[in-house]
């Protein structure tokens, strides 16, 4: 297990509570009319019906049948989507850190895009649509089994805390796609994890249209978003890291600027002068010390002191 910096644990394990506060926030920020999220739903219904694309009405007519697989279900979309996810996510930071960034981005991206779906196109999923469309919640049909009702995935007197009308894209869909590649790229080549990055966004896909969650063009909405935020996730990046590294040259700039009133020397600091008629010096008034404005080993150039009182050189070069 490689080791990570706690300083780098503590930055980025918020992350995750945000990748879910965010997926959260846009559900319930989404609300949108009833009555339009009903028509869209029952639109891509009758649009599914025309290209024989709606696989959820046979899928849902056997899950409500069934208990066998009904019940299971119920729990895969209850709690899977919740747990799944934060894990592979933990996975990575701690497996594959320099992956790590990019996979989160990506997700959270993907996420970002789900909720102008939601937002833009509000949408009843097939188990709030009016009785005569033949779909049953399997949620609520199978409630005496665990802590859901008639709200989806929330429990059971919370379903204030979530918006039901945020079917298109499907998320569930996007994040169980998200954790298949992140475990068919980063994990180990064995029979056990190839089959888990494949078979459980499989089995997402059928359990959310078996309980009547979604329909078919939301589970196509979910690849969608998942494959726009990748694509996204590198230029994101790149961008993200331009403005971090001006930011530190910027910084570097303010760390260099001479103080205010010095006059030059190593280190940005004042340079002294010598003090007229004191005895021994051999050096003019005002001539900086041996320290100032010169390099390392470098010997400062001195005035002849003659040429700097105003005499005459003698020939051997000394003092007249």
């Amino acid at each position: 297990m490689s080791h990570v910096p706690p300083r780098r644990r503590w930055t980025e394990l918020p992350l995750i509570a945000v990748v879910y506060l965010a997926y959260t926030g846009a559900r319930l920020l989404a609300r949108g009319d009833v009555a339009t999220a009903v028509d869209n739903g029952v639109a891509i219904l009758r649009l599914e019906r025309a290209l024989v694309l709606n696989a959820e009405e046979p899928l849902n007519r056997l899950f409500t049948e069934y208990a066998a697989l009904g019940v299971p279900a119920a729990f895969v979309y209850a709690s899977l989507h919740y747990l799944v996810t934060p894990a592979v996510l933990v996975w990575l930071f701690r497996r594959h850190r320099q992956r790590y960034r990019r996979m989160r981005t990506w997700l959270l991206l993907s996420t970002l895009l789900g909720l102008v779906g939601f937002t833009l196109y509000p949408t009843a999923p097939p188990r709030l649509l009016a009785a005569e469309h033949g779909f049953v919640d399997g949620l609520a049909h199978y409630s005496a089994w665990g802590w859901w009702s008639d709200a989806a995935s929330a429990p059971s007197g919370l379903g204030d805390m979530t918006n039901q009308y945020a079917a298109m894209p499907s998320l569930h869909v996007g994040w169980a796609l998200w954790c298949g590649v992140a475990l068919w790229w980063f994990g180990r080549r064995s029979l056990t994890v190839r089959t888990a990055a494949v078979g459980y966004p499989v089995v997402t896909v059928v359990v959310v249209m078996g309980t009547a969650n979604h329909y078919l063009l939301d589970v196509l909405g979910g690849v969608l978003v998942m494959a726009l935020g990748l694509w996204l996730a590198r230029p994101v990046l790149r961008i993200c890291d331009r403005v971090r590294a001006a930011g530190r040259r910027r910084g570097a700039g303010a760390g260099r600027t001479v103080p205010s009133g010095a006059t030059g020397g190593h280190n940005g600091a004042a340079c002294p002068t010598h003090t007229p008629g004191r005895p021994g010096d051999r050096e003019a008034p005002g001539v900086p010390g041996p320290a100032c404005g010169t390099a390392p080993g470098e010997q400062p150039a001195r005035p002849r002191v003659g040429a700097a009182s105003g005499g005459t050189p003698s020939a051997g070069g000394g003092a007249s």
